[in-house]
C-alpha cells in the first residue's frame, strides 16, 4: 500500500493500526473550485490524489493499493450549513484569524478518504467522514501563546486536538481519529470493499520516497 499523504499524523495512525506503507505525497492544487461544498471538495482532492500517484506508478510489476485522504475545518454559515472552509494556515497571522473564528462555536471536521486499486480494470472507492468539535471560547492572549508555539502551522484549521488545544474541546461527536488525521476504522472499511485489504500485523514502518 502506498500512503499519498505527507502528514505525519496519517502515517502515526496507519501505524498504529498495523499497517504495512509507503509514502509518496501527491503534489495538486488544493484549490476549491467554484461554489464547491466542502465535503464534495475533501473527496473529490483525495481521489485526485490517490488516482495521481496510482498512475505513476503503472508500470510497477506488482499489485498495489494508494490510498489517500483531504482533511478541512468547516464552519457553519448563517444558515446552520456547511460554509467558511479553513484549511492549512499561510503564516502566524492567518493561523491566529482562523482560532478567533472557531472560538465559542461548533465546527466540522471533514476528512475524504479514496483508495485506488491498480489492478486492471482499476477499481476505487471514495468516502467522507465528518466529525464535529465544540470550542471554549479563547482569549486573543490564549490564541496568541498557543500560535508561538509552532504548533498550528501545519495543521487544518490551526490546532490539533491530540496536542495543546484539546484543553478547549470539551466536546465532538464522531469519529476522533477523524479530527487527528485519518478515520480508521473508515479506512479500513474502503480496503475491505477493494477486497484487497493489506494484512495487518507486518513490517508497520511507512517508509518516505
Amino acid at each position: 500500500m502506498i500512503l499519498a499523504s505527507a502528514s505525519p499524523r496519517r502515517r502515526e495512525l496507519l501505524t498504529q493500526a498495523g499497517f504495512s506503507f509507503e509514502v509518496e505525497p501527491a503534489n495538486l492544487d488544493e484549490s476549491p473550485l467554484p461554489d464547491e461544498r466542502a465535503a464534495a471538495y475533501v473527496q473529490r482532492l483525495a481521489i485526485e490524489k490517490a488516482q495521481a500517484v496510482c498512475a505513476a506508478h503503472r508500470g510497477d510489476a506488482a499489485p498495489f493499493i494508494v490510498l489517500a485522504a483531504d482533511t478541512a475545518v468547516v464552519l457553519p454559515d448563517s444558515s446552520g450549513e456547511a460554509g467558511t472552509i479553513l484549511g492549512k494556515p499561510v503564516s502566524p497571522e492567518d493561523a491566529v484569524r482562523m482560532l478567533a473564528l472557531l472560538s465559542g462555536r461548533t465546527h466540522a471536521v471533514m476528512t475524504g478518504v479514496a483508495a485506488v486499486s491498480s489492478e486492471r480494470p482499476a477499481r476505487a472507492v471514495a468516502d467522507v467522514e465528518i466529525t464535529q468539535v465544540t470550542f471554549h471560547l479563547i482569549t486573543p492572549e490564549e490564541i496568541e501563546d498557543y500560535v508561538a508555539t509552532g504548533e498550528p502551522l501545519d495543521k487544518a484549521g490551526a490546532y490539533a486536538i491530540q496536542g495543546y488545544a484539546a484543553r478547549w474541546i470539551p466536546r465532538i461527536e464522531g469519529d476522533y481519529f477523524n479530527v487527528v488525521g485519518l478515520p480508521i476504522a473508515r479506512v479500513v472499511a474502503l480496503l475491505a470493499e477493494l477486497d484487497q485489504a493489506p494484512v495487518a500485523g507486518g513490517d508497520a514502518s511507512g517508509t518516505s520516497q
